[in-house]
């Protein structure tokens, strides 16, 4: 089994001390930094310890609905009880059994200056749990031990160094009990095996190393609800979409069924709307568009003037001109020309001092 080493920080004059408990026993201790494990796997877990007189501890019942509720709550009582800034405060929330929760206020200056001391040693403590917090809770009352070479006070909702003129203020007509030392290392097991206080929280959290599988199964799921969401939006749209088309091709089809003869059978109305309209506006261009373009051509060609039109079924428009010299009918029937028709000259003749001829226009 591999052992757990209790780090007790730097206060005033003294130094580094060390516990290394196996089992329910402290089965070594010393000054300074802990000698390191002859094998990782014997290295076991390290718990700084801070002074208790450095961090403030308070009971409150939080709201349990979340975390982040929890600590909110926390942060607003600390802001309360402490004349320091909240911003300048780190404030961690525990569970313990009963109805209040442990809340260890500390200054996260100290925080960082103890994290930073500690990396600079070489050790990064897998937690940081408050000296009083070591202590069992007791029913009421309150209990006293000697916790790396200081005494220290626990009751049911406070802890505190053990002072002189601090501790009769708090526990008043109830003295503390001073627990044997069989039963604090019993204590300390107990309470490494489950802390019911861990200040490595937040901003201050210890960074693993590992993958967090947990953390990517929820980054999955929420990549699927994610996914599931868009996919639904994107078949809402779809369907918003086809409903929308079936919506315009009904009434194009009722609007092509009005556009047909009274009492024609409606098999195929949008075709048979175009071959209507084909016979209605005859074959090629039709009549409407290709006199259209000529008498556009005519108003383009200065001296020149149609006198006559000839529409055939076959979709061919005979325009009778006249123009007053050979240039005029050639640049008419070149302008026609133009916009993709086909043109067909006769011989212009003189005729009451102008020139007259045919131009035959078809669809190429």
């Amino acid at each position: 089994m591999s052992d757990t080493t209790l780090l007790f920080l730097p206060s005033g004059d003294d130094g580094y001390r060390w516990w290394r408990l196996a089992g329910n026993r402290v089965v070594a201790r010393g000054e300074g930094l802990p000698p390191a494990a002859d094998t990782p796997d014997d290295a076991g877990e390290t718990v700084a310890v801070p002074p208790a007189d450095a961090v403030t501890l308070h009971w409150a019942q939080l709201p349990t609905r979340s975390a982040a509720q929890g600590l909110a709550a926390a942060r607003l009582l600390a802001a309360d009880a402490s004349a320091a800034p909240i911003g300048e405060l780190h404030v961690a929330v525990g569970q313990e059994d009963g109805v209040e929760q442990p809340i260890g206020v500390v200054s996260a200056a100290q925080m960082r200056a103890w994290l930073v001391g500690l990396a600079e040693a070489g050790v990064d403590p897998d937690r940081i749990v408050p000296a009083p917090m070591l202590l069992p809770r007791p029913g009421d009352g309150y209990v006293r031990a000697a916790i790396g070479g200081r005494d220290v006070v626990r009751g049911a909702t406070s802890g505190f160094a053990d002072e002189a003129w601090l501790t009769p203020l708090v526990t008043g007509d109830t003295p503390p009990v001073r627990l044997a030392p069989d039963a604090m290392e019993q204590a300390l097991a107990t309470a490494l095996a489950a802390p019911a206080l861990n200040l490595r929280q937040g901003a201050f959290a210890r960074r693993r190393a590992g993958i967090d599988w947990a953390l990517v199964r929820r980054l999955g799921w929420l990549a699927l609800a994610i996914l599931t969401v868009t996919l639904a939006a994107d078949l809402v749209r779809v369907a918003r979409y086809d409903l929308a088309a079936s919506a315009a091709e009904a009434r194009a089809d009722q609007l092509a069924r009005a556009g047909l003869p009274s009492g024609e059978t409606a098999n195929d109305p949008d075709a048979q709307l175009d071959e209507r309209l084909a016979g209605l506006r005859g074959p090629g261009r039709g009549f409407t568009r290709t006199a259209a373009i000529v008498f556009t051509a005519v108003r383009s060609v200065p001296g020149t003037e149609a006198t006559a039109l000839d529409w055939s079924a076959t979709g061919n428009l005979r325009v009778s001109v006249a123009v007053q010299t050979q240039g005029q009918a050639a640049a008419l029937r070149d302008a026609i020309a133009r916009t993709g028709l086909g043109v067909t000259a006769s011989t212009f003749a003189a005729a009451d001092g102008r020139l007259t001829g045919d131009l035959t226009v078809r669809a190429r």
